[in-house]
């Protein structure tokens, strides 16, 4: 039994730990907080969570909070434990739910006087509590969607009273707190995963975009990091479309945010995305413009080995070239798009570059140009240009 004032105290976790949770805004956020919520509720010296990877056959710790033990990471890159030597997850709980039970807690002790898993000592816990000298683990499934995504491990030092039957109950409570706080944050991610990701190519979208350059160019105004932005124009989609339908012209536009990702993946925290129709662009952040210039000539070599369509119109504006001040996303972005426009009208095979024909560049001019007189109908590449971009 658990007396008044522990039950009250146990009620207050519960409702810091929904509250904890429901301010998560990833799911790595939730175990974090659910980690550390458990151990302190419970008494507890430290917590785990751990995910079960089906595929691997391993359990992968995903926090450790509390007192560590030698090579226990608060948040491991790679601590895992095959399923083989815990394998209640996979054979007791499933086999509980098969008898038409539901999944609960169990505890165990160093001193294997009784635990109350069902497979005693050979479970692997004993000997786990032994080796990181800790007296005694309440080990609680975490269900999400009727099925094993896991599990919560909280253990005491020894010395410390062990845990009891109620410990494991109100750890199954909490497991399924954790639970919820999961699904909701794993929903929120996909939510925003879709936001900013284009459907087709799997890259960044223009939303993506916007944001990268908001940040970056910050950085730039206060510390000066170089910005760079590369702009690709498809050549050849409506012909590919027209002739040979629009599932190949689909695959065309896969291929080359492959290409894009691929090139992207050599300046290190670039942003590759799909701006809309066949334009795609790369923003890069801290690295030189030469070596920027050096991707973009690499993609355009690469785009023009494809079996279809007809290369790629490449421009690329950086703070770190002559190109003036920049003090926004819309001015970094009409430089790059002038600098492809021109690309695309000399059918260049190599990247245009905005400044590097200082100080009479006509891609500076062309950027620069004030927009013609109304009555002049403009092409779509010119109306764009204008137009800039937030």
């Amino acid at each position: 039994m658990v007396d008044g004032t522990a039950a009250d105290l146990r009620l207050r976790a519960v409702v810091e730990l929904a509250q904890a949770l429901a301010t998560a805004q990833t799911p790595q956020a939730a175990v974090r907080a659910g980690a550390r919520r458990a151990r302190l509720s419970m008494g507890g010296s430290f917590a785990a969570i751990s995910a079960w990877e089906r595929e691997a056959c391993r359990l992968r710790v995903l926090v450790n909070d509390g007192d560590l033990a030698p090579g226990e990471e608060a948040e491991p890159a790679d601590e895992s434990y095959s399923v083989h030597d815990f394998p209640e997850i996979a054979e007791f709980l499933h086999g509980s739910w098969a008898a038409g039970g539901e999944p609960h807690a169990w505890v165990e002790t160093a001193d294997a006087a009784g635990p109350s898993s069902p497979g005693g000592d050979s479970w692997g816990r004993t000997a786990a509590l032994r080796r990181r000298g800790r007296g005694s683990c309440v080990v609680a499934p975490i269900v999400v969607h009727g099925r094993a995504w896991g599990e919560l491990y909280v253990a005491r030092g020894v010395g410390d009273p062990a845990f009891g039957r109620t410990d494991a109950d109100f750890a199954s409570v909490l497991a399924a707190l954790l639970a919820a706080g999961i699904v909701q944050t794993q929903r929120l991610a996909e939510v925003q995963r879709l936001a900013f990701t284009d459907p087709l190519t799997g890259l960044g979208n223009r939303r993506a975009v916007d944001v990268r350059l908001d940040e970056a160019l910050e950085r730039h105004r206060a510390e000066g990091v170089v910005v760079s932005l590369v702009v690709c124009d498809l050549n050849g989609l409506k012909k590919v479309n027209d002739l040979l339908g629009h599932a190949v012209g689909d695959r065309l536009l896969e291929r080359f945010g492959s290409l894009l990702s691929l090139c992207g993946a050599t300046l290190p925290g670039s942003l590759a995305a799909r701006l809309g129709g066949d334009e795609f662009c790369i923003v890069a952040v801290g690295q030189s413009p030469a070596e920027v210039e050096r991707v973009a000539d690499e993609l355009c070599g690469r785009a023009a080995e494809l079996d279809v369509g007809d290369g790629v119109a490449v421009g690329v504006a950086s703070t770190g070239d002559a190109v003036g001040p920049v003090s926004s996303a819309r001015r970094l972005f009409r430089l790059a798009d002038a600098a492809q426009y021109r690309a695309k009208a000399l059918r260049a095979p190599h990247p245009v570059i905005a400044g590097h024909d200082s100080p009479d560049d006509p891609v500076l001019h062309l950027a620069d140009s004030p927009p013609p007189p109304p009555t002049v109908p403009p092409t779509p590449d010119r109306r764009r240009l204008r137009r800039g971009r937030g």
